[in-house]
């Protein structure tokens, strides 16, 4: 009997996405596994029910795909969606493998939930960085959706156009924005101004990715910083002394006097977003300026930010977006999707379900295991805790 995929309607407030779009059910179908989905699941993001229905899947209630489901598939489970999530807890069953977003270095009691429930959590955001793995990144896929959103937010709040406008009644200067953060989320920010015609500076606290700011269209702001000491070995930026962060906001202040808008993009894994942007650095900006804070889920880079509000100071514009990639909730479902089917496909094997130990992106990826916390990370941040 084939393996089911279980895909149920997105529980967390205003959450948009769906786990499996109707494309995906021919592949994991060709895989060999059977795919039931919530009826409306894909709604929200643009896929009625009768696509998934045309494409071999079968529409079910929640409880029974919750109870049946060998892989259960999910934008959000428990550790990302921590209040609503934790009413479907009762439903899964112990060898169940969950996919999708969960917060695992900070989520630790619903990792010892799920983990007491004896179900298998596969967390999207520890896919290893190998080139194995590109074709399951979530993390950078959602990333490239928030880049290109914030880039909309910030052009449509600012009082002004970004490209260089040459009319009858004069000469329209292009606007000018600012990216902190050139990872995959201010890489694309910069792609995104550069096509509406923005002039575009870029900074980051790794050295290494001037290169790839320069070959989008952006000239690198520069601080002299080892590069060694700067990034992890996933590529993540690491949190730095203070001596460097006092060296980081004179720079940036003089970048920030003449920027109309300033997207925000540093994050740090499992930890509170670095401030990049102090109140006081607001107050040299120009008022009409807009800083669209894409780090805000995390308590953002600006110290003004608040997460999912817009706040005035002396005539700026901060915003903290939060769940960006919701807001674009068809692109961003149809390369989600395209992820989780990629990490679903290594799970079988002859037919049959089940986790290889020995892959190591399985390895690297899975939190709970045979009814414990078996990501090494994880486990001693729970042990920590309970310390």
């Amino acid at each position: 009997m084939p393996g089911i995929v279980g895909i149920v309607h997105e529980t967390y407030p205003q959450e948009r996405r769906v786990a499996l779009v109707p494309r995906q059910c021919e592949v994991l179908r060709k895989a060999g596994l059977d795919v039931v989905i919530e009826q409306s699941a894909g709604a929200d993001a643009g896929f009625p029910d009768e696509l998934y229905v045309a494409r071999g899947a079968r529409i079910a209630g929640r409880e029974q795909i919750l109870g049946e489901a060998d892989i259960l598939a999910q934008v959000r489970t428990l550790g990302a969606n921590p209040e609503a999530g934790r009413a479907d807890l009762p439903s899964l069953r112990s060898g169940q493998i969950l996919i999708g977003f969960a917060e695992p270095l900070t989520a630790l009691s619903e990792a010892s939930d799920l983990a007491n429930a004896g179900v298998s959590l596969l967390a999207l955001e520890l896919i290893p960085r190998i080139t194995r793995a590109q074709s399951m990144d979530a993390l950078s896929s959602m990333a490239t959706i928030s880049g290109y959103r914030s880039v909309l937010l910030g052009a449509s709040n600012l009082g002004k156009m970004f490209p260089l406008l040459m009319t009858a009644a004069g000469t329209l200067t292009p606007a000018k924005v600012f990216v902190l953060g050139a990872g995959v989320a201010g890489l694309q920010a910069i792609a995104t101004s550069r096509r509406l015609g923005a002039v575009v500076c870029a900074y980051d606290v790794r050295p290494a990715v001037k290169e790839q700011v320069e070959s989008v269209g952006a000239k690198f702001v520069m601080l002299d910083v080892d590069a060694a000491s700067s990034e992890d070995k996933g590529g993540y930026a690491k949190a730095m002394d203070e001596a460097f962060y006092r060296r980081q906001r004179e720079l940036l202040t003089e970048t920030l006097r003449d920027q109309d808008v300033v997207i925000t993009t540093a994050a740090v894994p499992g930890r509170k977003s670095p401030i990049l942007i102090t109140a006081e650095m607001v107050g040299v900006m120009q008022p009409g300026s807009v800083i669209v804070d894409i780090a805000a889920e995390r308590g953002g880079n600006c110290e003004l930010t608040r997460p999912g509000e817009t706040v005035m100071h002396n005539g700026v514009m901060i915003l903290g977006p939060v769940n960006l990639p919701s807001l674009v909730s068809h692109h961003a479902s149809q390369m989600l999707s395209a992820n989780i089917t990629a990490l679903a496909k290594l799970l079988v094997r002859d037919g049959n379900v089940g986790l290889d130990l020995e892959d190591q992106i399985i390895r690297e990826t899975l939190v709970t295991h045979g009814g414990k916390v078996v990501h090494p990370k994880i486990a001693e941040l729970l042990a920590a805790a309970h310390a």
